[in-house]
């Protein structure tokens, strides 16, 4: 039994020796040809862009969500109602409010006589001061309840939502939204690479679907100054003007960004493979008549050409770029209209 096991264990190390010989031969010659057609890889110049996508936001919205807590009054607006900056949109319960005023006005009155007394002598400086402190911290409190009561708008905008009804208890859930929209903001996502070329005041057009035949010309506000070490990219904030209120928050839009010239290395799109199974690119080089695998990246596309990228991919490489889908690492090339 030890005997059949013994030679069972020699079979398999033999076999495995023998398929780790063959996948070492497949990057050599093979008994195989093709004919593939060739092209030799020449920097060209081109345009740097960046395509991006995005929704738009307003540049500024105001969660209406008051300080205080009770029964909501009355809600002066709807959805959909235009407001200006300092309109009044909310009345809260007035009665905390108004406890508080009577007691500033009776505090003023009290701070008042006592400032006579002390400059006589009749009450002390000790007495003044705790009188004064009152006065000073509810004089605070009647502010903040006066912005919390009646809640106004910080800016001009629109009513995008509404949660409450007059009469309602306020539970913390903003009551209203309001939403800037003559003005708008994208934020966008920017591949690392281009954080040097990206700058503050930089200016771009912006384009919509429902749109098509109209540019909106836009401005890079802000330049994030953090990378995204998931995604490798940064974000910037984009400043949209919309006077004529055509574009609206929440809606889908794209730019490119042009980030100037330079020089890339172009090949057919169709050329490149992509491995099965996975989300790798490869191409095939011809290495002394042979066919050899070289795994790359996929930089801009340039109508029917893309770019490659791999250190293994210089000026004067010849790639296949007809042909490479009938290849196997080793096989042997036969080349027609190389160029």
């Amino acid at each position: 039994m030890k005997r059949y096991t013994l030679l069972t264990i020699c079979f398999l190390a033999a076999l495995a020796v023998s398929c780790k010989q063959q996948s070492k031969n497949t990057a050599q010659p093979v008994d195989r040809e093709e004919l593939v057609e060739t092209t030799v890889l020449h920097p060209v110049e081109v345009m740097r862009t960046i395509d991006v996508s995005t929704t738009l936001e307003g540049w500024q919205k105001m969660s209406v969500a008051p300080g205080v807590t009770g029964r909501i009054e009355h809600i002066y607006v709807d959805v959909g109602s235009r407001v200006g900056r300092g309109a009044t949109l909310v009345r809260m319960d007035q009665q905390q409010y108004n406890t508080t005023k009577l007691t500033f006005a009776n505090l003023a009155l009290e701070l008042s006589r006592l400032e006579a007394l002390v400059a006589s002598g009749a009450v002390s400086q000790q007495t003044y001061d705790q009188t004064k402190l009152s006065y000073d911290q509810t004089e605070e409190t009647l502010r903040f309840l006066a912005a919390n009561t009646y809640v106004r708008a910080q800016f001009s905008g629109v009513i995008s939502a509404k949660n409450y009804e007059d009469g309602e208890l306020y539970n913390g859930q903003a009551i209203l939204e309001l939403t800037q929209v003559n003005t708008l903001k994208a934020l966008m996502a920017i591949p690392e690479t281009y954080y040097p070329l990206v700058k503050a005041g930089m200016k771009v057009d912006v384009h919509s679907e429902i749109f098509p035949d109209t540019v909106f010309p836009a401005t890079i506000e802000i330049v994030y100054p953090t990378i995204d070490a998931s995604s490798h990219t940064f974000n910037v904030k984009v400043r949209v003007p919309n006077n004529d209120e055509r574009l609206r928050p929440g809606m889908y839009v794209h730019t490119s960004l042009e980030m100037g010239k330079s020089t890339a290395l172009l090949m057919p799109y169709q050329s490149v493979q992509k491995l099965t199974g996975a989300n790798d690119r490869y191409v095939y080089v011809n290495d002394g008549g042979v066919a050899r695998r070289v795994f790359v990246q996929m930089g801009q596309r340039f109508d029917d050409k893309i770019e490659v990228i791999s250190d293994e991919i210089q000026e004067g490489v010849e790639v296949v770029t007809t042909g490479a889908e009938k290849l196997i690492p080793g096989c042997k090339l036969k080349i027609s209209n190389a160029q």
